[in-house]
């Protein structure tokens, strides 16, 4: 039986202060009219750039959860991962993609491994190889630039040249998705501006949608970046469209929390952005590349 709204199994953690993880993707997808069925892996008083937060691993439960929804008969039109904390975390999402989407349904990875240059620290690095069993379960995944370079296996570079960056995106395709999307990649050395860069595998193209830098970090824009991308490809949108509705939404969020004297640990100002997910789509930036 066909769900009457699009159906998400969400495998994130749960941070009771900041926007970031289900706090960023459960009001995303469902002002996008998309059903969210969590699966949390931990829970946290607040995200972890905080300099100290109570913390509560829920791989265990994870477990739970599958069994039961395997028992309910549960069907999900998208299974959708992202900060995973151990194997055998990554192992519970293989089964899930398994069980839940044999039937061709989409399923996004977002590899959260790390961020300027760096694997985070609360991760082990076989974890990287974790991810990248997981990728080849996927349809799209959306590493940030750093994480790209960490599923590589190379070191990391700041400044990537296009003809290289493609010839990266490429090699990640061929561990199975059908689309891999990159995150935080700068136009030039002098990072004015930013892009997000995407390889569909099947027709062999290079989509980009690029947005102006601003001076300033706000947790979980990632988290909301791929929960756009999920919810406008389950709405039907083509990978660029979907893309450009990302960035855009995304630099929108930004500018509205930028001119206040805000704690940008909190992340975005969403809940002033979340209407513009509802209106018609406007085509903006993005370009063959």
């Amino acid at each position: 039986m066909s769900n009457i709204t699009k159906k998400v199994a969400a495998v994130h953690d749960l941070s009771g202060c900041g926007r970031v993880s289900l706090t960023a993707v459960i009001p995303v997808l469902s002002s996008m009219g998309i059903e969210v069925c969590p699966l949390p892996t931990a829970i946290l008083s607040a995200h972890t750039q905080y300099p100290e937060f109570y913390f509560r691993d829920l791989t265990e439960e994870m477990g739970q959860f599958v069994r039961h929804w395997k028992k309910m008969g549960l069907e999900f039109d998208a299974i959708y991962s992202g900060y995973l904390g151990s194997p055998r975390q990554a192992a519970i999402v293989s089964e899930l993609i398994a069980h839940f989407a044999s039937g061709g349904q989409l399923v996004v990875v977002d590899p959260v491994l790390g961020d300027n240059g760096k694997l985070y620290a609360s991760l082990d690095p076989a974890m990287v190889g974790e991810m990248r069993t997981l990728a080849r379960l996927a349809r799209v995944i959306t590493p940030n630039i750093t994480e790209m370079f960490l599923l590589l296996g190379q070191p990391w570079q700041p400044f990537v040249e296009t003809a290289r960056l493609k010839s990266h995106l490429k090699t990640l395709a061929e561990l199975g998705p059908d689309v891999v999307i990159v995150t935080g990649v700068p136009e030039d050395e002098s990072w004015r501006t930013t892009s997000v860069v995407a390889y569909d595998r099947k027709h062999d193209r290079f989509w980009k949608a690029s947005c102006s830098y601003l001076p300033a970090h706000y947790p979980g824009t990632g988290d909301t970046f791929t929960s756009v991308v999920t919810g406008s490809l389950l709405q039907g949108d083509s990978l660029p469209i979907a893309l450009d509705r990302a960035v855009q939404f995304i630099l929108t969020g930004i500018r509205a929390t930028f001119g206040y004297e805000h704690d940008n640990r909190e992340g975005i100002l969403l809940e002033r952005v979340l209407p513009m997910l509802r209106t018609p789509t406007q085509i903006g930036s993005y370009e063959l590349l």
